[in-house]
Formats: C-alpha cells, sequence, structure tokens
C-alpha cells in the first residue's frame, strides 16, 4: 500500500518537475522562439527586419499564471508556435528585471523601469511593432498594438495572423476580425487548440 501511495504521489509530482525545467534562472519560461539580445530595441527591429520577421516584445513576470497558461497552453499551440518561430522576433522583458534596455528613443533603464515607463500593468503584455519606428518614440508609443493578458489559443491564433495582413491598418477592427474567423472555423469544422 505504501509503495503505491509513493508511486502516486511521484507521478503527480512529475508534471510539475517538468514544467520547472523550462523556467530560466529568473522564473520566466523558456521558449525557442524568444531571442536573446543585448535588448537595444532599435537594434532588434533591424535584426527582426532583416530576417524578414514581425518584431515584438512580451513583457512577463515570475509566478505569473497568466504567462504560464500561455506557455504551456497556447503558445505551444502547433499553428501558433509555428507562427511565432518563422513570422515574428520576439524579445522578452521581465516585469521587475534588472537588465539595461535601450528603448526605440534611446533611453537606457532597467526592464523594471521600461516596465513603469510604459505604463505596463499585466503580464503577459505584448507589443507588436511596424518595421519602423519614428524616431523619438518609446515602445509604448510606437507600438501598434499592445496585447494586454492572457487570451485562448484561437484568439491569438487570430492576432497574429491579423498583425502579419496589417489589420490595424484596414477597416475591420481585431474584434470584428476574429469573429469572422471563429465563426469561418466553426462552419468548417477546423479547430485551433481549445476554443475560446
Amino acid at each position: 500500500m505504501l509503495r503505491t501511495v509513493i508511486a502516486a504521489a511521484m507521478i503527480a509530482v512529475a508534471p510539475l518537475a517538468t514544467a520547472a525545467q523550462t523556467l530560466n534562472g529568473d522564473g520566466l519560461h523558456e521558449a525557442e522562439w524568444l531571442h536573446e539580445t543585448f535588448r537595444d530595441l532599435r537594434e532588434d527591429l533591424g535584426d527582426a527586419n532583416a530576417e524578414g520577421k514581425r518584431f515584438a516584445v512580451i513583457i512577463e513576470q515570475r509566478g505569473c499564471i497568466y504567462c504560464t497558461r500561455m506557455h504551456e497552453e497556447v503558445f505551444v499551440v502547433p499553428e501558433i508556435e509555428e507562427m511565432l518561430s518563422e513570422e515574428f522576433f520576439f524579445v522578452r522583458l521581465n516585469m521587475h528585471g534588472a537588465t539595461e534596455v535601450t528603448d526605440f528613443d534611446g533611453e537606457v533603464m532597467s526592464e523594471s523601469d521600461i516596465a513603469r515607463r510604459w505604463r505596463n500593468m499585466f503580464t503577459p503584455t505584448i507589443l507588436f511593432f511596424d518595421s519602423e519606428v519614428p524616431d523619438g518614440l518609446s515602445g509604448a508609443e510606437a507600438a501598434v498594438v499592445t496585447m494586454p493578458g492572457a487570451f485562448g489559443a484561437p484568439t491569438m491564433y487570430d492576432l497574429l495572423n491579423w498583425i502579419l495582413a496589417e489589420g490595424y491598418d484596414g477597416e475591420e477592427d481585431f474584434q470584428r476580425y476574429h469573429a469572422r474567423m471563429f465563426n469561418e472555423r466553426a462552419a468548417s469544422g477546423q479547430r485551433i487548440g481549445a476554443d475560446d
């Protein structure tokens, strides 16, 4: 009986050990689509452009249950993970981190200071940028789309596609685009992860 209880406890703990292995020293999730850079955002934008990708900054923090949900349930959906890897150049900032970041306007400060400067209150938050950022703008001012918080896989999938199509410059706002895509998938029986 004791061996059965111990074996059951080990099985129950095993997924936690696996999840813990995906965290870095700051307690943030590892992902192959995240780029380690010197966090000079103009240089990072240039690198994204050189690779033909859209530049994005994701802000996360240790212990964020919504960041965990996104990494474990949404970003791992094959269609989403492929887009994150192939179409986007993501740099992560730690909401409470001390690593130096150079904003688009040349201001240099810690990750935590830039999060305050950008008035970031929630994690995860993702800021998406055009291929060119006008001089003198901070990241918060330059972002063409800001995603505050966690969303389900279908919403994230549609958001990424809408950004790639530069829907933010079009007449169909994201909510209408997402509803249309959601309904089209439902009519055809296609699913992206679990439905929102």
